[in-house]
């Protein structure tokens, strides 16, 4: 009972973070004769990763399929299309979608699916001791990566205004950026965060007869909302023109499976559902850059929605900025200006502080825990005895 009132107590921070003086202070620009369209497409790659999640980690056939057959087809496509076939440079995925970072995140993750595959089938050195510390590294390196491009984004802000109060840049991603202190603050929680994984080497195979998934007991409700919290932030800083897709139902997507019917797997739907989601949009980044599902814009692009502003028209000026070597010079905020967009970076800074909040509560929580029992938190379980943990045990094959 303790645990559960800890936890609403959380949760009821977070979710009324959004009442600054007095009001609802929106995240996205969801309105006008578009916002029909994105909702119906936030519900779509929702439930998409859903049921491709079901379909790779039910299954040993379904597993290879999704996460070695098609990646190395798609590497087959990548490398065709660069070469020129497929359309060459107006290729979607090199079109759009080139720069190494979208690379580095399909395959960093798919090497997660496929690293968690051999522990919970105990393939190869899947069965060894010392691998049990794959899901935890890999783990680490994906919220590493994310910290250095949010500091990036900091110091690109810092080159331009010689301070942290924000700035924007325009990415090789073609999005244009607002940075500052916000992401200093979330890349401090990021690091937090990684020690926020405890039991780090008590990973256990599912007990059904196919072994369907990885467990993490100890990988509860505190470190979820902790990275959930956290990876929000970091796509919304610096992926803002994604992060509806990839900020909200990607994220959203593991939390609900684990919460209702995959308890303990939280980490491998995350990766699965991660992989699935960089598998598509990488083949098909027009799905939320253009068209009528493209993704609802956040409230940093101020004024962005009225003024008839889409997410295509700002990728179109932001890669033009990146192409002429200007990306981190005042000409973004100029093009941004040009547009009739006024930064209100508030919710990035009310997201960062919650982040860091959690984060540190989290954090606390776990030394409280290991001092109580005297164990290790890395080596060691510390959540025994929670609902979360013992939900997972149950479906543990021990």
């Amino acid at each position: 009972m303790l645990e559960c009132r800890k936890i609403n107590k959380i949760l009821h921070i977070t979710i009324n973070f959004s009442n600054i003086k007095g009001g609802f202070y929106m995240l996205f620009q969801l309105y006008g004769s578009q916002a029909p369209m994105q909702l119906i497409g936030w519900v779509l790659v929702f439930v998409g990763l859903i049921l491709m999640n079901e379909i790779g980690r039910r299954t040993k056939a379904g597993g290879m399929l999704v996460f070695v057959i098609i990646p190395t087809i798609l590497t087959v496509y990548f490398i065709l299309a660069h070469v020129g076939l497929f359309g060459g440079k107006a290729n979607p995925t090199v079109a759009y979608m080139d720069g190494w970072f979208h690379y580095f995140k399909l395959y960093a993750a798919d090497i997660g699916c496929v690293g968690f595959m051999m522990i919970k089938y105990k393939w190869g050195i899947g069965k060894e001791k010392w691998f049990k510390w794959f899901p935890w590294f890999i783990v680490a390196a994906n919220i590493m990566i994310a910290n250095v491009s949010d500091m990036e984004s900091a110091l690109a802000a810092y080159k331009i205004t010689g301070n942290f109060s924000g700035a924007w840049w325009a990415s090789n991603e073609g999005v244009f950026i607002y940075g500052g202190w916000w992401n200093i603050v979330n890349a401090i929680a990021g690091m937090i965060n990684i020690f926020c994984m405890t039991g780090c080497i008590h990973l256990y195979s599912s007990k059904d007869k196919n072994h369907a998934d990885m467990l993490w007991p100890d990988m509860t409700v505190w470190f979820i909302l902790a990275y959930d919290v956290w990876n929000f932030e970091y796509t919304y800083l610096n992926l803002p023109t994604h992060s509806w897709y990839c900020g909200v139902a990607l994220l959203l997507a593991p939390t609900f499976a684990n919460a209702f019917w995959n308890k303990g797997a939280w980490i491998q739907n995350r990766a699965n559902t991660l992989a699935i989601w960089c598998m598509w949009a990488q083949v098909v980044p027009t799905f939320q850059l253009i068209g009528k599902f493209q993704a609802a814009l956040p409230s940093i692009y101020g004024g962005a929605t009225q003024a008839g502003v889409t997410t295509e028209m700002l990728y179109n000026s932001a890669i033009q900025i990146y192409n002429s070597g200007a990306g981190k010079t005042a000409a973004a905020g100029d093009a941004i200006a040009a547009m009739g967009v006024t930064a209100n970076p508030t919710a990035q800074g009310v997201v960062a502080v919650l982040s860091i909040a959690i984060n540190v509560i989290c954090i606390a929580e776990i030394i409280k825990r290991s001092v109580k029992l005297g164990k290790n938190p890395y080596a060691n379980e510390v959540f025994v005895g929670t609902k979360d943990f013992d939900l997972a045990m149950e479906r543990a094959e021990v």
